[in-house]
């Protein structure tokens, strides 16, 4: 009898990317080359530094530790501090995590949460979100407001996501929206998990190096109440500092469940290794790499912005995060061939949720010279 190999797997959604095959080889036909604006991976250098401290870090013979180096620790609270207006978090409720998307996949798991739980989501958003929940049974529901929620699922939500700046939206919430969720959440004894690998990337009036507002955490006095019992934030440098590969990422706030997430993972063995915390710890101390990044970033945006309204897209939201988020008023997959046709390949905003029909996402992260053909094409 044949192995029953069919009883072993999980029954996951398949990885949504794969249904932008025929599109992507259409977008390479094109004489001058694909413009790929699809995916957010960044293709900039790593800073000379951060390679620089990775490679001296690289006599690394013992086992790391799951909680971080207290160096690694301090450098996130003071980049809370300095960036993010969170003043006094306390180093031992900070927790390098192996990449972001691991944090959000597995945190359902981490909490304990089971069937019947409910685990509320952006109601336009990343699908890891849904991932995490449907891994231990839980159900994942798409809202922005738990106001929105019949009183019988409001009284089961146990975890409430928030991602601001927002994949792929680019929507940024104010402090006082975040408070309302998390005011919200505490009433019905659940945790906010705040995805906000985003928040150095605000525009317009949320770039505050030009006079804006810095994007809030969930951690900010204003939102918290001083209190961050309950919240977490969630936070990556693949964006702001180029570190995709590394996977360089943490999570901090409630001491209770930070420690929780460490004795977890002591028995699961998931371990930044100790050259990536080490260069974690040297790309949180250093904003200037920082600043050049995001002035990459402004000026493709820049040029990108005019030549998708030139096409006929019109941009909503957008105002933070590496991507533009437009509609042509047609079906989401009408727009994604008009696309390819001029050899440009974007996200399909179906790919985001149901209330993504009609929208596409286009990234900022293509090299100068492949943004210039796009912008080119798009404006003939």
């Amino acid at each position: 009898m044949a192995f029953p190999s069919d009883d072993f797997g999980l029954s996951l959604p398949e990885y949504p990317w794969e249904s932008l095959a025929p599109y992507r080889a259409q977008a390479a036909q094109h004489p001058d080359g694909v413009v790929d604006l699809s995916i957010g991976t960044p293709v900039d250098p790593t800073p000379a530094f951060i390679q620089e401290g990775l490679a001296a870090a690289a006599d690394a013979h013992g086992y790391p530790t799951v909680h971080g180096t207290p160096a690694l620790r301090e450098a996130v609270v003071d980049w809370f501090a300095r960036r993010r207006a969170v003043p006094g978090l306390n180093p031992d409720a900070v927790l390098p995590t192996v990449g972001s998307k691991e944090m959000v996949a597995w945190l359902p798991f981490f909490l304990g949460l089971k069937p019947g739980d409910v685990v509320v989501r952006p109601s336009v958003a990343y699908p890891t979100y849904d991932i995490g929940a449907q891994l231990v049974g839980a159900t994942p529901v798409a809202v922005d407001d738990l106001d929105e929620l019949d009183p019988a699922t409001r009284a089961k939500v146990r975890l409430v996501w928030l991602n601001s700046p927002g994949n792929p939206t680019g929507e940024v919430r104010s402090a006082e929206s975040l408070k309302k969720v998390v005011d919200q959440a505490r009433a019905q004894g659940a945790v906010v998990a705040s995805d906000e690998c985003y928040a150095e990337l605000g525009w317009d009036a949320w770039d505050a190096q030009r006079g804006g507002e810095a994007v809030p955490s969930v951690l900010d006095p204003r939102v918290s109440g001083g209190d961050v019992a309950g919240l977490l934030a969630v936070y990556s440098l693949s964006k702001q500092s180029n570190l995709a590969g590394y996977r360089a990422s943490f999570a901090a706030g409630d001491p209770v469940l930070i420690a929780n997430q460490v004795n977890s993972r002591k028995h699961a063995g998931m371990i930044v290794p100790a050259p990536i915390q080490s260069a974690l710890r040297l790309a949180l101390g250093e904003d200037g790499h920082v600043q050049a990044q995001k002035d990459l970033y402004r000026s493709r945006r820049e040029r990108l912005l005019p030549a998708l309204r030139a096409f006929g897209l019109d941009i909503r939201h957008s105002e933070a995060g590496l991507y533009l988020w437009c509609t042509a008023g047609e079906d989401t997959w009408v727009t994604v061939g008009r696309l390819a046709e001029r050899g440009i390949v974007c996200g399909p905003g179906t790919f985001y949720g149901t209330r993504g029909e009609g929208f596409v996402r286009i990234a900022l992260t293509a090299s100068d010279e492949r943004v210039d053909a796009a912008v080119r094409r798009l404006s003939a």
